[in-house]
């Protein structure tokens, strides 16, 4: 997600070689989403080069690969998943969460397949999932059961908000087309462990997107003076201010709660100069 496009020049210096890209946005943000191992596990040098531009401190949240998630549903998977976990070792602490997102045909019957995958899986590693299936969000005995298979080993459940983006009709190419392709699930805002994830969708204007933030600011706060350390993930559908969009969440949730450490002061676009 470092790569977009629409940054660079803007708040990623153009151009960059492949090994300083993620070093800049690491300037803007400490976390990214990494979903580009959904669709194909890197190789171990790739992920030794993340890791050699990153702090100790930066927070991966890695897709699991498709084959893994929505090819195999859960079963049968060891050999993709052996080959994805042993790619990502080079992160070290670094890797912040194994990201399991189901699709949406992944229902509550489903749970009994997740609580025995989640099971065998290595505890070195903190998982998170995210559902879409509708019942998980209406049915309390559904959401019962889903906690209760997280809990067995401390997982988290990623709440991906798009209650915002669909409150009115899409107004541009990219929202028209995510008007398709994301999720009408209700809002979530329940923490299961102390270091939740979050994934909110906000519109292409800026000042819907911040209206829509608004509770979170006021739940991620609340979460910080409870002791827990989340992540909050902002998109839009064209992610082109996603950056600047994201350290402007942060420091809504700073002026709540002061002790909060900034953000780092990102690379200069342009090479700095006495004149």
């Amino acid at each position: 997600m470092w790569t977009h496009k629409a940054w660079q020049g803007r708040f990623l210096a153009h151009p960059l070689p492949a090994h300083e890209r993620l070093r800049h946005y690491a300037g803007w943000c400490t976390a990214v989403e990494g979903n580009t191992t959904f669709y194909a596990t890197p190789t171990r040098d790739t992920v030794a080069s993340w890791a050699q531009q990153t702090d100790d401190d930066f927070r991966f949240v890695l897709k699991l690969p498709k084959t893994v998630t929505h090819e195999r549903r859960l079963t049968h998977a060891d050999e993709p998943l052996r080959a994805f976990l042993d790619a990502i070792e080079p992160l070290g602490p670094r890797a912040h969460a194994l990201w399991i997102q189901l699709p949406g045909s992944f229902a509550p019957a489903d749970v009994p397949v997740l609580a025995r995958f989640l099971r065998t899986l290595p505890t070195d590693h903190r998982y998170a999932v995210e559902v879409r299936h509708p019942a998980f969000f209406d049915d309390p005995r559904a959401v019962r059961l889903l906690e209760d298979a997280l809990a067995t080993v401390a997982a988290e459940w990623i709440p991906f908000d798009t209650t915002a983006f669909f409150r009115s009709p899409p107004s541009s190419d990219a929202e028209r087309d995510a008007w398709v392709k994301k999720p009408r699930v209700p809002l979530r805002t329940a923490a299961l462990t102390d270091r939740p994830i979050v994934r909110y969708l906000g519109r292409d204007d800026t000042a819907r997107t911040v209206e829509g933030w608004r509770h979170w600011v006021d739940v991620t706060a609340g979460w910080l003076r409870e002791g827990r350390s989340p992540t909050v993930f902002v998109h839009t559908p064209d992610n082109a201010d996603a950056p600047l969009l994201a350290r402007r969440f942060h420091d809504e949730v700073r002026a709540r709660v002061p002790e909060l450490e900034p953000l780092p002061q990102p690379i200069p676009v342009e090479p700095l100069t006495l004149f």
